[in-house]
């Protein structure tokens, strides 16, 4: 049997990877990976949320980069306190499935596999899961 102590470096992890993978991805979408970026800047993030959303009216593609950057830094803040964490993992594992869903469509089946969004959604589904967050605000709130 395995016990609680067995389980925290694995969440942790988790947590971490979850956490800087989105927002190396808002970075991208600013410029601050430079020559290595995929979008490199805002307009081409924007173009690309609509070719991804072309579905939507272009106000509503717009809108939808504005507010999944926001969740794309919201989520990941939390999750790196380890505050609310288990919303936030919901919240990541539903926005990296928006996502992987959406690329399939707009994209085919191979962009959200190379970019591995359904494991990020999967992970963060699986984070959801946990009773406990080591090394979180919702811990130090619980025994408080």
């Amino acid at each position: 049997m395995t016990g609680k102590k067995d389980f925290q470096f694995p969440q942790l992890f988790l947590r971490l990877a979850i956490s800087v993978t989105m927002l190396s991805a808002v970075a991208d979408r600013f410029g601050f990976w430079g020559k290595n970026s995929a979008w490199g800047n805002w307009e081409n993030f924007e173009k690309y949320t609509q070719q991804l959303t072309s579905f939507l009216p272009e106000s509503l593609s717009v809108f939808s980069a504005y507010f999944a950057t926001f969740l794309e830094i919201l989520f990941p803040l939390l999750l790196l306190i380890g505050f609310k964490t288990k919303i936030a993992a919901y919240g990541a594992g539903f926005l990296l499935l928006i996502f992987a869903l959406s690329m399939t469509m707009a994209l085919g089946v191979k962009a959200p596999l190379d970019y591995s969004v359904w494991v990020g959604s999967a992970g963060a589904f699986l984070l959801a899961s946990q009773h406990q967050f080591s090394l979180s605000i919702d811990e130090l709130i619980k025994k408080n």
